[in-house]
């Protein structure tokens, strides 16, 4: 088998630019086979640890160490000892190397953390072509794995057009449940102690919390499946409300419009103060945190909405000395 000639540093090396070659990034894997190929019009050493290299990776289960092994015979005792110590140390480095291919391959290879603030509104493309867009009093993570896209949704509103990438899911993750996708547009939101998904094209797998307010296992078939012009809200508590939406009132936002369907007066007004200077305040009386709204309103007229409020609703505004504005219950 020859792992006597070349030297273990060297095979050590070798196997590094193999594994690069087979798993690093696309510019990493390129340079690695240039390099490799100046190994192979090298020295005799560089041939030799480079074919020791290309055998030990292919052979990363063991079966090729185990089958090469080389029986004891009974008149070199010494020789075959260390033969398969030898062995032994190369079959050690494998292991580790394969377990640093390991650490390697689940490495992130792009972090980021946004945040937006007071009617503050970002559009950003991420390096696999993935657009998203933040709405105010939004706060995520990205990280880009080598076999997986994983954002995390502290709180706001988050509109996504995914690139498709088979190889790598793209996986959205709340405190109250889960969604994956391939490549579509859709919405997610989480505030008021509830996530809400809108899709606009395409279709995505949702895993709400459980009942018990476990979070699902990933890979099981997912409880709920969602298309264009569908949405869900779901809760710590596992509730799950599925409604009809129009697909171009999904993240309707950005193009300067509040969507409501059926929303609770005081997500609407939390919503309306994500872009106010003063914020609307919502009276004490109970049967106000029973009512729901729902409409479409410009961003840009907020004293519209509060004029048409009662019209809509029984509300009165009621404006004080200061100029806070409350809705009462009429």
């Amino acid at each position: 088998m020859g792992f006597s000639e070349p030297a273990r540093k060297k095979v050590e090396e070798a196997l590094l630019l193999v594994g690069r070659m087979h798993r690093a990034d696309p510019d990493s894997a390129m340079a690695a086979a240039q390099e490799l190929q100046r190994w192979r019009a090298g020295t005799a050493e560089c041939r030799a640890a480079l074919e020791t290299a290309e055998r030990l990776w292919a052979s990363t289960d063991g079966s090729f160490l185990q089958s090469s092994v080389p029986q004891p015979q009974a008149h070199d005792h010494r020789r075959a000892r260390r033969n398969t110590v030898g062995l032994l140390g190369l079959g050690g480095v494998a292991v580790m190397l394969w377990a640093g291919g390991r650490w390697y391959w689940q490495q992130p290879v792009y972090e980021l953390a946004l945040q937006t603030g007071h009617a503050q509104q970002r559009d950003m493309r991420l390096p696999d072509d993935s657009e998203i867009s933040l709405a105010p009093h939004t706060r995520i993570r990205i990280v880009m794995y080598r076999d997986r896209r994983e954002v995390r949704l502290d709180q706001g509103q988050v509109r996504f057009r995914v690139a498709q990438d088979i190889g790598r899911p793209f996986t959205v993750a709340t405190e109250w449940g889960r969604v994956r996708v391939l490549g579509t547009v859709f919405s997610v939101g989480a505030r008021a102690g509830r996530m809400r998904v809108e899709v606009a094209e395409g279709r995505v797998a949702v895993w709400p919390l459980d009942r018990t307010g476990a979070a699902a296992y990933l890979e099981a078939t997912p409880p709920v499946n969602l298309t264009a012009g569908y949405a869900i809200e779901a809760d710590q508590s596992g509730q799950v409300h599925s409604m009809q939406v129009a697909a171009d009132s999904v993240a309707a936002w950005r193009n300067g419009w509040l969507v409501f369907h059926n929303t609770p007066l005081d997500q609407v007004l939390a919503q309306w103060n994500d872009y106010l200077s003063r914020p609307l305040l919502l009276g004490s009386h109970p049967r106000l945190q029973q009512l729901q709204l729902s409409g479409s309103f410009p961003i840009r007229q907020p004293q519209a909405f509060l004029a048409g409020l009662p019209d809509m609703l029984p509300v009165r505004i009621q404006r004080n000395a200061t100029g806070d504005v409350t809705v009462e219950l009429r």
